[in-house]
């Protein structure tokens, strides 16, 4: 028998014949010494699980074709997807299904398959199953990346300070800065020119020989702060590869976060696979379905069945228009289909578009609120979004394992919005398109593109919108979306969105 194992992580600089981004992950095994292949992704650490597992001599089983990974020890079942933020695991004593969800997918390179090292040490963990020790992880990623700890006790010279400190995470699709701050920050301003970020917070002082960083070859280059007579500047260097920035109040707490976000795509990774980012999948999501009948309207319809019809209707629009590109369905009768589920679907089939259809309603039936609306994943604004958001979500009460999903506060937004930020512009711009086909229909008129937080494309890897199509509590939305014609005319308008966005799509490919 094979005793506890312990695994002694130690990153090591290591010039690859093929390219300065390639490491290794020293490996203490038996009192033996390994080098497990890693990959560095901007900034971040990737472990090759093939090799992992090898090192270990664990079972493991892989399909190169749909480069999958599994994993079948005593203890658990683990099914492992290229480009998929979504981990399977079954525990084989009790057929207990977990899934396990990555801030980032997985990413496939020289014919491997590789995990984001660190969002994944329990994953490891449990494909070992034999008691691994990893000693201090996150110290390896502090030195690495030069990030403050959230729990780091905090000296008492800065105590007279409204912002205190700073911490700053590195993921693969940009940087998240949190400040901390012991009071409220009323407001602020930012501008940016040159590469360089500025904000200016209002009527606070911070402490700034604790507020920098010096960057380590991601987004964020440099940040650098001052003190403004009651008010307090930030200034942020960026890479050419930054394209937009937001800031969020964190939940329960003074302190704020602001997304540093990256360009989609790198010159190198076009030319290296050119056909990945080839406009050939479209993914069409009917909301609810089976047990979960979703809005019903005052004319009797159900949402599952309007929300289906609308989708086939523009699956054959789409099919009959463009031959070259290839509709998948996360449901196409009348069946349940858990949330997580969909978004795995879309990954697993490479979509490049995703497109959820709901029916909106409000509390009192019947009402006067009547129109189409287009929603982007990002925290909501409005208590009328974050209200449609709750409802859309509390479908998971039919599901058979709801605990699965974490609640969406300001942190877990941060995670998930950070993994999909890439694709954020082009979900912008086809919501753009959307509510400029509805700007002016007869019946629908669109009320605006507007963000809240849905399961249902938390997990989808690639630009993607929810569809509130009309409110069923309104007498004439009701109508017109029960009607065949009105079914069809929205299909046909959410079409010729796609052609536009397929158009704007190709172009932005070209130029890159």
């Amino acid at each position: 028998m094979i005793k506890a194992i312990q695994i002694l992580f130690a990153l090591t600089i290591c010039n690859f014949i093929y390219s300065q981004q390639d490491k290794f992950i020293e490996l203490n095994f038996n009192s033996r010494d390994y080098s497990i292949p890693a990959y560095v992704r901007e900034g971040m650490y990737y472990i090759s699980i093939e090799d992992f597992c090898k090192t270990l001599e664990i079972n493991y089983s892989v399909d190169e074709l749909r480069r999958i990974i599994e994993v079948n020890n005593n203890k658990y079942f683990i099914k492992i997807l290229s480009r998929n933020p979504f981990i399977y695991k079954k525990e084989n004593l009790t057929n207990k299904v977990f899934i396990h969800q990555l801030p980032t997918s997985t990413y496939f390179f020289r014919g491997k398959l590789y995990l984001p090292l660190k969002y994944s040490i329990s994953i490891l963990e449990d494909i070992s199953n034999k008691g691994i020790k990893f000693i201090e992880p996150d110290k390896i990623f502090l030195e690495q990346h030069q990030i403050v700890k959230d729990d780091q006790k905090i000296e008492k010279s800065t105590i007279d300070y409204d912002v205190f400190g700073i911490s700053i995470d590195e993921k693969a699709n940009g940087t998240l800065i949190k400040l901390k701050s012991k009071k409220m920050i009323p407001s602020y301003n930012s501008n940016f020119k040159n590469n360089v970020l500025t904000f200016v917070f209002r009527k606070v002082n911070g402490d700034t020989s604790k507020i920098k960083f010096n960057g380590t070859g991601g987004v964020v280059r440099q940040i650098r702060s001052k003190n403004l007579g009651n008010d307090f500047e930030l200034t942020i260097f960026v890479s050419p590869d930054y394209t937009n920035s937001e800031v969020i109040n964190v939940e329960k707490s003074n302190d704020l976060l602001i997304t540093i976000h990256n360009k989609l795509f790198k010159r190198t990774e076009i030319t290296a696979k050119k056909e990945k980012w080839e406009f050939d999948v479209i993914v069409i999501d009917p909301g609810h379905g089976g047990k979960d009948p979703g809005a019903i309207g005052v004319n009797g319809a159900k949402e599952k069945d309007l929300t289906l019809a609308i989708a086939l209707k523009l699956g054959k629009l789409i099919e009959d228009n463009f031959k070259d590109v290839k509709v998948v369905y996360t449901r196409k009768s009348d069946v349940f289909v858990d949330l997580y589920k969909r978004g795995k679907i879309a990954n697993e089939k490479n979509g490049k578009l995703f497109i959820s259809i709901h029916c909106n309603s409000t509390p009192q039936k019947p009402s006067d609120a009547t129109g189409f609306e287009v929603y982007l994943l990002r925290p909501g604004r409005t208590k009328e979004a974050i209200a449609i958001a709750e409802f859309e979500n509390s479908v998971i009460k039919y599901e058979d394992n709801p605990e699965r999903y974490q609640k969406l506060t300001d942190e877990n937004f941060i995670l998930v919005t950070m993994a999909q930020s890439a694709f954020m512009r082009f979900s912008e711009k086809f919501a753009e398109l959307l509510h400029n086909q509805f700007a002016n229909h007869s019946v629908l008129s669109s009320r605006g593109v507007k963000q809240a937080g849905f399961y249902v494309l938390v997990g989808a890897s690639m630009p993607n919108v929810l569809i509130e199509t009309g409110f069923l509590s309104n007498k004439k939305d009701a109508e017109y979306l029960a009607s065949k014609q009105g079914q069809q005319e929205i299909a046909k308008r959410i079409f010729d969105a796609i052609k536009g966005y397929r158009e704007h799509y190709e172009l932005e490919m070209k130029a890159n």
